[in-house]
């Protein structure tokens, strides 16, 4: 979690001057207007007596429309709103929305809530790894939507906040857009405070996923507490909204401002970089070698993923993806060094290179007793070899000139049901 005190915005205002990488500005600023949940997910809510029931979905979509009102006003601003009714929107969709737009910038709007009625005070959320459990609740609050939505469900699925490969992933994807979504993000709170004295309780870094797959300065704004009677009367009235409404169009404004300012200085500062050549070769990060064999999602392997498990004299070699770009292969490198694999190293493989020696071929299974006839496997595949070697039965499948071949057989009966087969070079 990053807690963004005041004090600290000309800092911030330097390094977006420094380092802020846009390129020029459109011909108008585009800005996408999210009003979180919505349709049958409501958000945040609570029952009062005098108030009724007070719904996030509710308090967002007016806060938004009140926010485009404003914005739409001026010429310079296209607004777009991945809502404008009572509707839920994948997250997927309101991404995929903002990025088609080519969008200047990404502003959610939410309520928050507590199992305790103390709590209050607004907050701002920029996208980021988790560094805190403190706001880990918050983080599932807004997250435990993607079950709501197929699009989500299959977009989601394999994707792992603590896994390696998504950490890295969102640092490199994010890291460009960081200092400006900490820049916007002082710029709402600092409103809030000064202009609507309300509390605020800083600019924090959350890995959330309605942030997550933007390419653009993104923010999400909880508005205050409904748990909170008093934010509750607050955050249901039209004077509160128009007041929370009018800080974040403020802060827009002073955004935009610093970004016409810098975007010139930014295209002047940033050298074009040359498109990368491809290598000659294939690179894969040797991870380790093991005279044990390890299967897709062992602990050993340490949550990577793409492992292609190469067994020679022996020894079951594990290598981790693959790549002609030595900026990709060097990322790799950093991830596996990262995942704990401190000796990974990479490795240099010629496409498509025949064996002078030998050959490349599927060893099956390694079992201690001989398979009966009427195994899946034997059944599924013709020409299965089986050799007798220090009391066990070793079952292999073909013979295969170049790497590439055996990595394509592999694929194919991986689809006939048989996995977790390895590839084994054979120098005789």
């Amino acid at each position: 979690m990053i807690r963004f005190s005041f004090s600290l915005k000309k800092y911030f205002l330097f390094l977006f001057i420094v380092i802020f990488s846009l390129s020029p500005a459109q011909k108008k600023f585009t800005i996408v207007l999210d009003a979180g949940h919505g349709g049958s997910d409501h958000g945040a809510n609570r029952y009062y007596s005098d108030l009724g029931t007070v719904r996030e979905k509710d308090i967002a979509l007016s806060i938004v429309l009140k926010i485009g009102r404003m914005l739409e006003k001026n010429k310079d601003y296209k607004i777009i709103y991945t809502r404008k009714v009572d509707e839920f929107p994948s997250l997927i969709d309101r991404t995929t929305l903002a990025n088609r737009s080519k969008a200047d910038l990404f502003i959610s709007v939410h309520c928050n809530a507590s199992t305790k009625t103390s709590p209050y005070g607004t907050e701002t959320f920029v996208q980021g790894p988790d560094q805190n459990k403190t706001n880990l609740e918050v983080a599932k609050a807004e997250n435990d939507v993607i079950f709501l939505d197929e699009k989500d469900r299959q977009m989601f699925a394999s994707y792992d906040p603590k896994s390696p490969e998504s950490l890295i992933a969102l640092k490199i994807q994010q890291s460009k857009y960081l200092e400006s979504s900490l820049l916007f993000g002082s710029f709402v709170e600092e409103n809030f405070v000064k202009k609507d004295k309300r509390l605020s309780r800083g600019v924090k870094q959350q890995n959330l996923h309605v942030l997550r797959l933007n390419a653009m300065p993104s923010v999400l704004i909880e508005t205050g507490f409904i748990s909170n009677y008093d934010e509750a009367v607050y955050l249901a009235s039209d004077k509160g909204q128009d007041e929370i409404a009018g800080s974040i169009y403020e802060a827009v404004l002073s955004y935009k401002k610093a970004f016409d300012r810098n975007a010139s200085v930014s295209a002047a500062r940033e050298p074009e970089k040359p498109e990368e050549k491809p290598l000659k070769n294939d690179f894969r990060i040797l991870l380790m070698s093991a005279p044990v064999k390890y299967n897709s999602g062992d602990p050993a392997l340490k949550g990577l993923n793409y492992i292609l498990t190469i067994k020679e004299n022996r020894l079951y070699k594990y290598y981790y993806s693959t790549t002609n770009l030595a900026s990709v292969r060097d990322n790799n490198l950093k991830t596996a060094k990262d995942a704990g694999f401190k000796n990974a190293a990479p490795v240099s493989f010629v496409p498509n290179q025949k064996l002078g020696i030998g050959y490349y071929t599927l060893e099956l299974a390694v079992t201690q007793q001989r398979l009966s006839s009427n195994s899946p496997m034997l059944n599924a595949l013709k020409d299965v070899n089986r050799v007798k070697q220090d009391g066990k039965f070793y079952y292999t499948y073909g013979k295969f000139a170049t790497l590439e071949e055996a990595v394509q057989a592999q694929k194919t009966i991986e689809e006939k049901g048989i996995k977790n087969s390895v590839i084994e070079k054979v120098l005789k």
